[in-house]
């Protein structure tokens, strides 16, 4: 069976969608739209598939099954369940929206619609998450004691200039909302649910409505503890790390690889570890928002597709993408009020 997809929004992140989808065997991208309708011809042109004028025509179009919803993240939800209910199966863009009561409408439309939905987290494809995922699963780390995820990159003031919606509250939101989720999901992914957050947050670098620089304290489910470091006023912008310790051992990852796994009293490095900060150069996100790994964003959306196929859930679900944006939702009203966030384990 081939799978057809059909891409909503044609900014930066599309471009990765499609060459993703050309990764996958038996799909192909049939059509996108875009609201500048010129900018979705082009990339059709660009893509070798069609430019519909608006979203009712490709939702519309028998040979798209599957939408990658790639619009501003403000949108999300609005273009998200509006293609549930035309009965196509979901691949949304991270955050799954930016609150979260647009998160839960987008849930309960794909499970009354009866259409798989998945958020683009696709970073629990890299080989390193697997690897780690795989160790923590079989206790190789012990009794968890500390998280830490950082993602310290840099943008210009011209990155945010560019696009209206960019640095706002409304269709954004500030450094961890936008480019710190993804390791907000992994350390949730490994460590578990977190109970308890207490933060920081500010406009350092940046003329912007929302954060540029975060800082926050968890407490997890299980008693662990963990951290969250998120800004994009760091030049020239670093790999993204995530650390998880053990009674039993850590391993630490940057940008997807594992760099260092220590177990018991015997710690080795491995190939590249000392060479870790060559990876943050122009060539990454730390400092350039288009350097995105293309494979594992086909991984994602060829679990998408299997689960599709078996009639079972995605790997990464809607409550999945819910679930990170809980705790960033509880950052922000930390840094605003002043105090402790609890949270439903």
């Amino acid at each position: 069976m081939t799978h057809g997809f059909g891409i909503v929004g044609t900014g930066v992140i599309a471009a990765i969608h499609a060459d993703a989808i050309a990764m996958v065997p038996d799909t192909r991208l049939a059509a996108v739209t875009d609201v500048a309708v010129g900018a979705a011809a082009a990339f059709a042109a660009a893509h070798g598939c069609a430019a519909e004028p608006d979203l009712d025509a490709l939702l519309a179009r028998p040979d798209v099954d599957v939408v990658s919803v790639c619009v501003p993240s403000g949108l999300h939800a609005e273009v998200g369940v509006r293609a549930a209910r035309a009965g196509k199966h979901l691949a949304v863009e991270k955050p799954i929206d930016v609150t979260l009561d647009a998160a839960d409408r987008l849930i309960d439309a794909a499970r009354a619609a009866g259409v798989a939905l998945t958020v683009i987290s696709q970073h629990r494809f890299d080989p390193g998450l697997i690897e780690a995922k795989r160790l923590l699963d079989e206790g190789a780390l012990g009794r968890l004691v500390l998280g830490e995820a950082s993602t310290k990159w840099y943008r210009t003031q011209a990155y945010y200039d560019r696009a209206a919606w960019r640095g706002t509250h409304a269709m954004d939101g500030g450094s961890l909302m936008n480019q710190g989720i993804h390791y907000v999901d992994l350390l949730r992914w490994c460590m578990g649910p977190v109970t308890e957050v207490t933060a920081l947050c500010a406009t350092q670098t940046h003329q912007i409505e929302v954060e540029d620089t975060s800082l926050a304290a968890l407490r997890f489910a299980s008693g662990a503890l963990g951290t969250i470091v998120a800004s994009t006023s760091v030049f020239p912008g670093f790999a993204q790390r995530l650390e998880i310790t053990g009674t039993e051992g850590t391993v630490t990852i940057e940008d997807g690889a594992i760099i260092r796994r220590a177990f018991g009293r015997g710690a080795h490095e491995l190939p590249g570890g000392p060479q870790a900060d060559a990876r943050s150069g122009s060539a990454t996100p730390g400092s350039n928002p288009a350097a995105v790994a293309v494979a594992s964003h086909a991984a994602q959306l060829a679990d998408l597709l299997a689960a599709i196929e078996a009639g079972r859930e995605p790997a990464v679900t809607g409550e999945s993408g819910r679930a990170a944006l809980e705790i960033i939702c509880a950052v922000y009203e930390s840094a605003r009020t002043g105090r402790a966030v609890t949270l439903a384990p």
